[in-house]
């Protein structure tokens, strides 16, 4: 069975974190904060609604703090599995968790001067050290070539030009015995939209080429 859950970017534009789930594979897309309003920031803090210790990987579209900036929270809860992205979104995404460490620390220690904050001591959402362990995670891949963050879902990044090192991400899993994709069903709507995008573009991951099985396409846009 395969699934998709929007953990955020969900009736908002922030904090994107989709959980992709194919047989026993467990894949999330993104690993963003939640920026803007005070509602939404204090989601940052509410329980992670997933087990982190149970994803094979995390697969990043671009390095913007909503879909980075709840990396290094992940990594103090204990994920240590492979973080896939472009050199370039490896690159800044450093530079834009080191700072985004950096402004919890010292808010933290603003609220604990001021007296404000609900909890004693007032703490940093995560700190400078749970980014340099998270960095360590990161697995750099090409656009263009296919690559398999956990069988049987494989991927592949095509240029988005959002930002530097910006992607979407091709997605092809194989149905099961009995899954079909049903005419009019948002799946086959999916299924359609990502064949309009990557139009032109040698169509098939390795495990489909040669005919057989159709796979499930998916587009996530960077």
């Amino acid at each position: 069975m395969t699934s998709i859950t929007f953990h955020g970017a969900a009736r908002t534009v922030t904090g994107s974190k989709y959980l992709l789930e194919a047989g026993s594979a467990r894949v999330l897309v993104d690993c963003g904060l939640f920026q803007g309003l005070k509602e939404l920031r204090e989601r940052n803090w509410a329980p992670t609604p997933f087990d982190v210790k149970s994803l094979a990987a995390v697969v990043l579209t671009h390095a913007h703090l909503d879909h980075v900036g709840y990396l290094p929270r992940i990594v103090k809860q204990g994920f240590n599995k492979p973080v896939y992205a472009t050199e370039a979104t490896r690159q800044l995404a450093e530079i834009i968790l080191l700072d985004s460490a950096k402004c919890q620390e010292m808010d933290a220690q603003y609220a604990n001067r001021k007296g404000y904050a609900k909890h004693k001591p007032a703490l940093p959402l995560y700190e400078d050290r749970d980014v340099e362990r998270c960095m360590k995670l990161f697995r750099t891949k090409p656009r263009e070539e296919w690559f398999s963050p956990a069988e049987p879902i494989w991927m592949r990044y095509h240029d988005a030009g959002h930002l530097l090192g910006s992607n979407m991400i091709e997605v092809q899993i194989p149905l099961t015995s009995g899954e079909s994709i049903g005419e009019g069903s948002a799946a086959s709507r999916l299924q359609s939209e990502s064949e309009k995008q990557t139009s032109g573009i040698p169509p098939l991951a390795p495990p489909f080429e040669g005919g057989g099985s159709q796979p499930l396409r998916i587009l996530f846009s960077g």
